[in-house]
């Protein structure tokens, strides 16, 4: 049942984004260019969150799949929108190990001629369009779902929820690398709740609760389990960007010290005797592989990595917790249990 599920996401993602460029066709080239750019972003992801959507939905017995499906296709697009803009503010130019939208856009404007300059300002305005529109598809997947309206309803608080809480923790995780100060290891975990557990894990699972309509301490238990699962997610991943293979990630080990990004890693460093050694590179946009080697490893030497690791295997414990508490159904709370074992044992 799993495949077939996960084949219907597939199934549908293709014919929204087939559609559209058919659509955009209709009215310019490059605009269909930019929906077939857009479904490439797409494609090549984990699809946790329909996971968790389609998880939770059969789990307090759910049977409808159509239904599961669009709103666990809700919860791809923005996932795939948030991660759009995100290259944007960072200025990256890679995602899963190929061009993302802004690069690929890019290049086809030196295609079409263009200088070097007016190339980024197509790739930044295509990259901009694009999460755009995947987030208002997203958005439209719910608000056209074939249930009644006060089901609707909370499904799309749940949508808006998802987006409110990441947009502030994209803001605070800006803000967070700007600082002069180092930043506290409890703001750093507030914002991995906010850009990530919540819309990754909080929300797909309490969409697909509320679709199948279970009691609302159920999801509420969810909902935690949801919040320290991510937690637990998101500082393992920032560990594997500084000390993963990116021939498995597909990302640079060393573009989050170049853009000072403050993760578990950092906040545990800047409360050691290592962090002059750490600090003076930390957001240089210039730091080169061999300097970014030596903060790796002052931040083994300072204990930062064991210290970050230690804290993600604690949200998994506080997770399973809130799983054994929470009164779910056996098989939904043992499949959620394997998958907050493997955040923390992943490779990418």
């Amino acid at each position: 049942m799993a495949d077939l599920v996960d084949s219907a996401i597939e199934v549908e993602l293709g014919a929204i984004f087939a559609d559209a460029r058919r659509r955009a066709g209709d009215l310019d080239p490059h605009y269909a260019a930019l929906w077939h750019t857009l479904a490439k972003q797409s494609s090549g992801g984990k699809r946790i969150r329909p996971q968790l959507v389609r998880l939770a939905y059969a789990g307090f017995g759910g049977i409808e799949e159509d239904l599961a499906t669009r709103v666990a296709v809700a919860f791809e697009l923005l996932h795939t929108a948030f991660l759009i803009h995100d290259d944007v503010i960072d200025r990256d130019t890679v995602r899963r190990g190929g061009p993302n939208v802004a690069a690929r856009f890019a290049a086809r404007a030196i295609r079409y001629g263009t200088d070097a300059r007016t190339s980024d300002i197509w790739g930044e305005t295509a990259a901009v369009l694009a999460g755009d529109l995947a987030l208002s598809r997203a958005h439209r997947e719910i608000a056209l779902l074939p249930v009644e309206a006060t089901r609707r309803a909370r499904l799309l608080d749940i949508l808006d929820r998802a987006v409110f809480v990441s947009a502030a923790g994209e803001l605070a995780d800006v803000v967070n690398a700007g600082e002069v100060e180092p930043t506290s290891m409890s703001r750093v975990l507030a914002t991995l709740e906010q850009k990530t557990a919540v819309y990754s894990f909080e929300c797909p699972l309490a969409a697909g609760a509320v679709l199948a309509g279970a009691p609302d301490a159920s999801i509420a238990a969810l909902e935690r389990f949801g919040r320290f699962i991510g937690v637990a997610f998101q500082i393992t991943d920032d560990i594997l960007g500084v000390f993963g293979d990116p021939a498995v990630t597909g990302k640079s080990i060393s573009s989050d010290l170049r853009e000072g990004k403050r993760t578990a890693l950092i906040a545990h460093a800047a409360t050691t005797a290592e962090w002059p050694r750490i600090a003076v590179g930390l957001g240089d946009p210039a730091l080169e592989d061999a300097e970014a080697e030596d903060m790796r490893t002052a931040l083994r030497d300072c204990g930062a990595l064991d210290a970050a690791m230690r804290l993600a295997d604690e949200h998994v414990t506080l997770a399973l917790y809130e799983l054994e508490a929470g009164n779910l159904p056996e098989p939904l709370a043992s499949e959620l249990a394997a998958i907050a074992r493997r955040a923390v044992e992943r490779a990418r």
